[in-house]
């Protein structure tokens, strides 16, 4: 078990004494730690089965694990080093991506405004735990409208086995008030089985029959095709409604609830909170909500959903195409669970949805994107990103989940979001005119601008049939996707230096053939050009990279020292792909002064706009790559001072760029100056002098041809 993924999860955490507790969600291992400070960050975003690492506010911690959450949770524990660790289904949560690579931007949206991140967190710890059910029951509506469009069935809602199939998907919506005051009471720390049964008492049969009561008066809404009800319990008008599939009624008597709940812990002797906690929450939260909160909720949901749908009808190409441009941002931050909320209030109050429709604009722009990260890894030999789009892509495609993707790809590369929003905006452009050319009729007869639906679905392949105006639907939904997914594998979506990183690891796995290459001989030209692109920010043609020696130039045969200080062996500069040699062999020096200087003389091919890179060649072949720390590209060049341009002629000795390795070292990344021989296999030996203090100047890399 030592070397489980659960075993090193909790290492790489602090330890089982650094947990106070562990909940999980669909995605996420949710940590309370005692000490946040203690988590080897670092370790969790390059552990094999993990997708993220994400810093919370407080002493929180989430690791973004993807579909098989339930299984590394329950492994978790199952660690004999775990027994007393409290856990959980669900709990903290905080929309956060992972520190830099992962998302910047939603460290600075979350966290610093606590009473918003609670608030977030209690919408999403409401509806998390029952994604399941919903994912379920909208995969059970699409196969049945597929089987009615396709004649299988008939739309016969009339016969027994009609009715049986309905309820098993009609339950869920029905009774999702319960379930989600479940949660909610659970989040605030309330007992949950109080707060189902409370809310199960505006469900009951003898409730929502007063609505059909002599002495009940009634008002039919034609806007929203429903009517309420008055009442009058013991002298009090009582306002009546259809809670059923309701979700804000429930929000609002969970935090109404919890504020009685604990209230009667603290005034209640201990020995009889067990009969009289329950019995005055069930009299006073249970009349409160009858009352007051059951109708605001209501008022407050038949609002949006009117407001929303004013949108749609009088300016539906603005609602089309803001909704998909708005989701990449909102899903990330967690802000996305009130417009679910939305989406399930108008199927219970309007009988339809049209928010979904051009949701699933977005979320198909996101799997697009991921389709094309999958095609280039293929390409690329990236097993690793290979693997993590695959699982990502299927998610998304047959279970309509855009985690897996955003938390393990889309959040790490910048680019991706530059080239999903163009499929985004698309996308929605396309849903708009067809929608409005070709206008969807609800069951009631209503004319609708837009796409439709009468079910919550999660926006995969298999929900396609739920929508109205399916081939509508089908058609945006299949721009947005195609847009992200050429424009991925077009314009890519690493950075130079990132794509450098996985065609180097790539020609390491091939690092056997090339060594058979004999010493005189030419490195192929797959090789040379795969070492260049690794040291370059804008490719060499192959041809000019191995062509451009002058013929009376001096033989290169040995390479500088491009600072001061203590000179180490690639092994142990802890970068992994210097180490791997797939760079060229080389060394490493941990600099005792500031100025990092040319190390040989020829032209600058590469000048990092960070200015943390430098590439070199010799006018007779060499080619030199000097790196200024590890992962300093992420300092974006602040402390770092460059002297030369990119294609500018230097001599050995010439200033390259003048470094605060202070501020490197405040920022906690290595300081260590890492330089090889990019074309190595070229020459007969490459021989790194390590063990040394050397200035700047001095000989650390002998050759020979």
């Amino acid at each position: 078990m030592a070397d489980s993924l659960a075993s090193q999860i909790i290492t790489a955490i602090g330890g089982p004494e650094n947990v106070r507790s562990l909940t999980h969600c669909a995605t996420r291992l949710r940590f309370e730690l005692v000490d946040a400070s203690k988590v080897d960050q670092n370790s969790l975003e390059h552990m094999q089965g993990v997708l993220g690492a994400v810093p919370q506010s407080g002493d929180r911690f989430q690791v973004v694990i993807g579909g098989g959450v339930a299984t590394v949770y329950e492994n978790i524990m199952h660690l004999p080093e775990m027994a007393g660790v409290g856990g959980a289904s669900a709990s903290d949560d905080g929309q956060k991506s992972n520190a830099d690579v992962k998302a910047e931007a939603r460290s600075k949206a979350r966290g610093k405004v606590a009473w918003l991140d609670s608030f977030f967190e209690y919408l999403s710890d409401s509806f998390r735990p029952i994604l399941g059910v919903l994912l379920g029951a909208s995969i059970i509506i699409a196969l049945v409208n597929l089987l009615i469009s396709l004649n299988v069935i008939p739309n016969d809602e009339v016969s027994a086995g009609w009715v049986f199939v309905k309820a098993i998907w009609k339950g869920v919506f029905y009774f999702l008030p319960i379930m989600v005051a479940y949660n909610a009471s659970k989040k605030l720390k309330v007992d949950p089985w109080l707060g189902g049964a409370i809310m199960a008492m505006l469900m009951t049969p003898q409730f929502t029959g007063l609505m059909d009561a002599k002495t009940t008066t009634c008002v039919e809404n034609a806007a929203l095709g429903t009517k309420s009800c008055m009442a009058n319990i013991f002298g009090l008008p009582m306002a009546l409604s259809d809670y059923s599939g309701n979700v804000f009624v429930p929000l609002l008597m969970a935090a109404v609830l919890a504020l009685v709940y604990h209230g009667l812990k603290r005034i209640i002797p201990e020995s009889v909170q067990l009969v009289f906690v329950p019995f005055f929450c069930m009299i006073i939260v249970g009349a409160l909500t009858a009352f007051i909160i059951g109708p605001i909720g209501v008022w407050v949901g038949n609002g949006l959903g009117v407001g929303l749908a004013w949108m749609n009808t009088h300016a539906p190409f603005i609602f089309a195409i803001i909704i998909p441009m708005l989701y990449p941002f909102l899903v990330p931050l967690g802000l996305h669970w009130p417009l679910n909320a939305l989406m399930l209030m108008n199927i219970q109050t309007l009988g339809y949805d049209f928010i979904q429709g051009p949701m699933g604009v977005w979320n198909f722009a996101c799997f697009g994107a991921t389709a094309g990260v999958l095609f280039l890894a293929v390409r690329d030999k990236d097993k690793d990103m290979r693997q993590t789009a695959l699982g990502a892509l299927a998610a998304g495609l047959l279970g309509g989940v855009s985690e897996p993707s955003l938390y393990g790809i889309h959040l790490r590369y910048k680019l991706i979001y530059k080239r999903m929003l163009v499929g985004c905006g698309l996308g929605g452009v396309v849903i708009a005119i067809l929608g409005w050319l070709f206008p969807s009729v609800t069951a009631a007869g209503q004319t609708v601008h837009g796409v439709t639906t009468t079910a919550f679905a999660f926006t995969s392949l298999l929900t396609i049939p739920v929508f109205n105006q399916m081939w509508v639907y089908a058609v945006s939904i299949a721009v947005s996707f195609l847009t992200s997914f050429l424009l991925i594998i077009t314009f890519d979506y690493r950075t130079p230096e990132q794509k450098a990183e996985v065609l180097a690891r790539a020609a390491a796995n091939q690092k056997t053939a090339v060594s058979s290459v004999e010493a005189k001989g030419v490195a192929p030209a797959a090789a040379t050009a795969t070492a260049t692109v690794a040291a370059t920010k804008t490719e060499a043609p192959a041809a000019a990279a191995t062509k451009t020696e002058a013929p009376a130039a001096a033989a290169t045969t040995v390479v500088n020292a491009p600072v001061a200080g203590h000179v180490i062996s690639l092994d142990e500069t802890g970068d992994p792909v210097f180490a791997s040699r797939a760079l060229g062999e080389g060394v490493g020096i941990q600099p005792a002064d500031s100025t990092v200087v040319a190390p040989v003389s020829g032209v600058l091919q590469t000048v990092a706009e960070t200015g943390h890179a430098f590439g070199i060649k010799t006018d007779d072949g060499v080619e030199v790559l000097v790196h200024v720390g590890i992962d300093t590209v992420k300092m974006n060049g602040e402390g770092f001072d460059v002297k030369v341009k990119a294609n500018e002629h230097v001599n050995a000795g010439d200033n390259l760029v003048v470094v605060d390795f202070d501020k490197v070292k405040e920022a906690g990344y290595s300081t260590t100056t890492l330089m090889t021989v990019l074309n190595t296999v070229a020459f007969a030996s490459v021989t790194p002098k390590t063990g040394v203090d050397v200035k700047a100047g001095e000989s650390v890399i002998d050759i020979q041809r």
